[in-house]
Formats: C-alpha cells, structure tokens, sequence
C-alpha cells in the first residue's frame, strides 16, 4: 500500500504524526467490541481480527475497551487492564499489528451506570456520580464514594501503565455514549455537591485526575486522547456545547479527541452507537467541525463514513483530521489499500445493516459481517485452501448464497459457471432494497456481482436449471443455491378482502390502499418495512406481529429507529396476533398468549409476511446422480442473508 499519500485519495493519505505515533494515513478503525475474548485477555482470535485489518493497510487501530477497575465489568465479555497478567495479550497485539505497519491504541472504560449483563446472570450493583437512573438498561446505580473514585482513577493510570508496558502507541479515555467520564460531566447526572460535583470545574476534576494520572504513570511519547459524543441527543444528555467546552478545559492533557455522538442510556440515543443504514453518511461531520475549530490537538470523527470518498470530503473541507470507518473495515479490511490504489470498485462497501457487527455483540457472540463471514473467523476463513484437483463446478441460483459459493469456488481454483433463473442477480436482497431507507441493502447484490466478476465466475442469467441439464452438463459438483418462496398458508377467507403477499407488494404485482393489515409471522424487517411504505403512501395501516414487538428478532438500533418511524407514521403495532383469517371486511387475529380472537373491521386488504417456504426440487435429482452436491442459503431452511453468504462461502470452501 502506499505510504505517505495517494493521488486518489491525497488528504485521506497525508501521513499524520500525534506526539510519539505516526499515521500511515486518516482511517481509524475505532474501538468496538468484538466478543472475540473468552478469558477477558487478547487471545489469538482478536490478534488475527486486529491483524487482517492493519494488513490491509489502516492506519490507526484502537482496540475495543479495556476495564480499569472491577466495577466497570458491563458485560461479561469485557477485556480487563486491572493486573499485569493483561500484559503479554497486549504486547503480542501491539507487535503483530506494528510489523503490518499500523499505529495501535487500547481504550480505557468505566461505564458507570451503564451496565448491560453479569457473567452469572445477576444484576450487578452499578456505581455513577449520583443515584440517577438509566432509562435503558433499567439500572438504579448508587452513587460513587470519594474512596472508590480515587480507585478508579487509579485504575485508569494503572491500566495506562500496563498498555504502555506492553508497547502500545496510545490510550484512549472512553467519555462517549454517556459512560462514567460523562456522567461526571453531565449536570443533569451529577448532582453531587462534594469537590466532584457543581460547577463546570468541579464536574471536569474526575476526567482531568484521569487524564493527568495517565501522564503521570506512562511516558511522554504515549499519545493519550479522549472519546467523547458531540451531544448525546436525548434532552437530558449532555450536550455539543457541553462537551466542546469540557474539551476545551482539557485539551491540555490531551493528544487528540475523537468526537461520536448519541448515549448509551435512552433507546433513542442509543441507536447513534451504530447508527443504521437509514442514516446519512458522515452525518456526525458537522458536529465535529466545531471542535475541529475549537481545539488546537487533531480530532477524530466516526458515523456512518463508510466509503473513502465520504472519508477524503470530511477531511478536505477540515471537519475532521482522522475518519472512523470500523464497519467499513469490518466489511473489507482491504478497503484502505484498495482506496490507494483507486481500486473502488473492489471495495465490499458497508451497507450498514448492523445485523453480524453489533448485532452479534448484543447477543455476546464474536464480530462478523453478512457480506464477509470471514471476519471475527479469521483463524478459520482468513485464508483460502486451493483446490487439490481443478473441477467443474456448476452453482444454481444467484442469490446472495449463490454468489458467495461461486466466488469461494472460483477463488480456490475451480471452474465455476453460476446459472440464475431471473433476468438479474440478487435474488431477495432485490426486494429487499425496495423497502424504505432499505435502498443500501442493494449493495450486498453490487458488492458480490463484482467479485463474480474479479473471480471471472461464469454467469448465465434467464437460465432455469433442471435435472435434465445437470445430467447433459455433467459437472463434477452442484452447488444448490435456489432460495426460498413466500409462504402462504390455507387460510379460511371468503375472497372479499385481497389477501397478497409482500413480494407481490414491493414487485409492484399488486396495489393495496385504504385500510390495511399487513401479518408479520417472521418480525424481522419485512413486515415493518411494506408497513411503512404503505403508510407513506397514505394507507391506514394495522401492523399484526406473531412477537412481542415489530422487530423483534433485528438488531436493536434497526429495531429501534424502525419503531421510531412506525411510531410517526402513526401505523398502529398490535403485538402477540396470529393471522386466522378473514370473513367479509374484516380479519381475524388470535391474541397468542390468551388464545381469544380480535377482529379487526373494515379492512380492505391484507399484506401477509408470514415467512418462506424452502425451493428445493433438484437435490434428489442430484443425489440420484452421484454427483457431489452441497447446499446453502434458503433452499436450506429459510433465514437471513447472513446464514445465506456463510453457508455460500462453506460450501465454496467445501469443494
């Protein structure tokens, strides 16, 4: 990769020296939990996650948050710093990603009331300035003594020390999202009236013994910077001014400040940590101008900066010095390299969909991505086993499985031709692009048609398969990728109400006005999303959900900021309703848990989301044949993209 600047990209490239560190160039994967961690120590899962993105040519990485003290434990996968036993991890992190070229910082954390989860399943007691409540995790914290906050500053220089030891470039103190730092900072938190509570000074004096004890317990070439949100967008959040201002008070003590924005404490401010693909790109930019402005020390920003060339626009017009772009390398950890050399077009671009990135993390599983299951699996996918025998490899659909499978193949020195029935590519990523604010969910579809094209897969479009071409083509294996149609079960109706499938609503098949009710058997985006449409498109619109709420099984800022705009549109969610059937103008749901029925009256047409049924009619043909065959995606069993892309990638790698 290019050092010191690319004519592509030339202000994301311009080389960047912070105190005793020296950027290759602007992007940043920023700190993110990966889950990787089993013993809360670096194992060798995160060294090779860490290590396949400073390969591929970022510039500067901090690892996710490292605990300082034994109550910052917020969840059970935490990364501890509280003893030297952290130090040999850290070191062999900070060697392995040093000779790939990168800089390396570690973020030091206190949540403070913030607490998600215990190891053991009991509440933990959570520990804040004051006893002010948080909204989302539902935690009453009690308020910190002046003992125990002097042992958490002590953590945190204890912690720095122990990064410095191991030969990391930097610390970062994590004030971002309303954790501890903030809370301090926040005077609708803080309500204390001792020496760290009051005024603006007093509330500073917690972070500025933090950032002070760091100096005094490490070195002056450790780079030492601060995280913190540019507003927390909820009315008792702390706000841009301030945050600007506290930054200002302490830009003595600091190396950098790394500007995000939203809080982990309200449900609608948290949706700004991963903010999904209904965001703008770069859309945090702006607020990071102002301390860009204000401050002397460079400043980072991270939201939704996905492509180099949303990267290279912040920084020319000096809204920032350095760009976040985590899901972007979480995507394509070459993206960086790829960038350099002009090479966009091969960039697995994030579409933001937050499903195998922080949706892994909300269910404590490791990192990984729909578009690139190798990611978070990188000891086991990070490199590819060439084929022992070259073979003729025949795929059948050109869904997202399809693709995957072809690529895999072709990748390991197949001959691959890939046969898709329809006239494009994609299959349901299609129609899911269709949906509103969905447009993004396309890219999956761009993103692997070029590598088809990179990998030179043969591709017939218009082509349905049969038993009988298989047998003339002869080919020395089958990989079935056929996908899935909606499901429709025999429900009792009388015909008077149109009863229509989602796919039939987004291909245009069908138009459904007035008053409709669209049956979500799945909870997940589909049925909130044709609600939405019609909605916007004047329909009165009755979202009947088999679940406990719409969205149920998306990721939670997905579900979240889709619930924010069902609210708005005023479509009406009626939870715990399983479709019956219809009589005349009105539907009958079944309230699951009680068993009574609900009738809805005066409906004029039903939307069913009620799942998928696997298509599956050549693999006995194929069997019957004794030609190897494997499988993937929904032909399956009907699921996600997700399942979809990574059993494509297997059974790529399986043949």
């Amino acid at each position: 990769m290019a050092q010191g600047g690319s004519q592509h990209f030339p202000n994301l490239f311009a080389p960047l020296r912070i105190r005793g560190a020296v950027l290759r160039n602007r992007i940043l994967s920023t700190g993110h939990d990966t889950v990787l961690p089993t013993d809360g120590t670096v194992n060798d899962a995160l060294v090779a996650y860490h290590v396949a993105r400073a390969r591929g040519g970022v510039g500067l990485i901090v690892t996710q948050v490292a605990g300082v003290h034994e109550t910052a434990r917020y969840t059970s996968h935490l990364l501890m710093a509280t003893t030297d036993d952290c130090i040999p991890g850290y070191r062999r992190l900070a060697e392995a990603v040093h000779a790939e070229g990168a800089v390396i910082f570690s973020q030091l954390f206190h949540p403070g009331r913030e607490i998600m989860e215990s190891a053991d399943g009991l509440l933990a007691v959570a520990y804040a300035p004051s006893v002010s409540p948080n909204e989302r995790f539902h935690v009453m914290p009690r308020a910190l003594t002046t003992r125990l906050i002097a042992e958490i500053v002590g953590g945190y220089a204890d912690a720095a020390r122990r990064m410095y030891a191991a030969g990391l470039d930097g610390v970062e103190v994590v004030a971002s999202h309303g954790y501890l730092p903030a809370q301090f900072l926040n005077p609708r938190v803080n309500r204390r009236d001792d020496g760290y509570g009051g005024d603006a000074g007093r509330r500073l004096r917690f972070l500025r013994e933090v950032l002070q004890g760091i100096r005094a317990a490490t070195g002056e070439g450790l780079v030492i910077g601060l995280r913190i949100s540019a507003g927390e967008r909820d009315e008792d959040g702390l706000s841009l001014d301030e945050a600007l201002a506290a930054c200002v008070a302490l830009e003595g003590d600091l190396d950098y400040v790394s500007v995000t924005t939203g809080t982990s404490a309200t449900v609608g401010g948290a949706v700004h940590i991963a903010p999904p693909m209904a965001f703008a790109a770069g859309y945090v930019a702006p607020d990071a101008a102002a301390f860009r402005q204000a401050l002397r020390v460079p400043v980072f920003v991270a939201g939704r900066i996905n492509q180099p060339q949303e990267a290279e626009a912040i920084i020319a017009a000096g809204h920032a010095d350095v760009c976040g772009m985590t899901r972007a390398l979480i995507a394509d950890p070459e993206m960086p390299a790829k960038a350099a050399r002009g090479a966009v077009d091969d960039i697995r671009a994030c579409i933001g969909c937050n499903q195998a990135c922080i949706g892994h993390f909300h269910k404590g599983l490791p990192v990984s991505c729909i578009q690139r299951p190798e990611t978070g699996r990188e000891l086991a996918f990070g490199t590819l086993r060439p084929a022992l025998r070259r073979k003729r490899v025949m795929v059948v659909g050109a869904g997202p499985a399809g693709m995957k499978a072809a690529v895999t193949a072709a990748r390991r020195g197949h001959e691959v031709t890939i046969y898709e029935a329809a006239a494009q590519s994609g299959g349901q990523a299609l129609l899911a692009q269709l949906l509103p604010r969905r447009a993004e969910f396309g890219g999956l579809v761009t993103n692997l048609s070029r590598e088809l094209e990179l990998a030179q897969v043969g591709v017939r479009r218009g082509v349905r398969v049969d038993a009988a071409m298989i047998c003339a083509e002869q080919p020395d294996a089958v990989i079935l990728a056929t996908g899935a149609r909606p499901h429709v079960p025999d429900l009792p109706t009388d015909g008077v109400i149109p009863v229509v499938t989602a796919w039939q609503v987004l291909a245009g098949e069908v138009r459904v006005g007035g008053r409709v009710v669209v049956a979500d058997w799945r909870c997940d985006w589909i049925g909130p999303g044709v609600a939405e449409m019609l909605a916007r498109a004047g329909s009165s619109v009755m979202l009947a959900v088999n679940g406990l709420h719409a969205g149920e099984v998306l990721p939670l800022y997905v579900r979240d900021d889709i619930a924010a705009h069902l609210h708005r549109l005023r479509v009406e969610v009626r939870p715990y309703s399983r479709l019956y059937g219809t009589a005349g103008d009105t539907v009958y749901l079944q309230h699951t848990p009680s068993g009574e029925a609900v009738e809805v009256e005066g409906v004029d047409a039903v939307v069913l989301c009620l799942g998928h049924s696997p298509v599956d009619n050549l693999s006995p043909a194929v069997e019957e044949m004794g030609i190897e065959l494997h499988m993937a995606g929904d032909c399956l069993a009907p699921r996600t993209a997700e399942e979809a892309v990574y059993e494509g990638l297997k059974a790529g790698n399986s043949v």
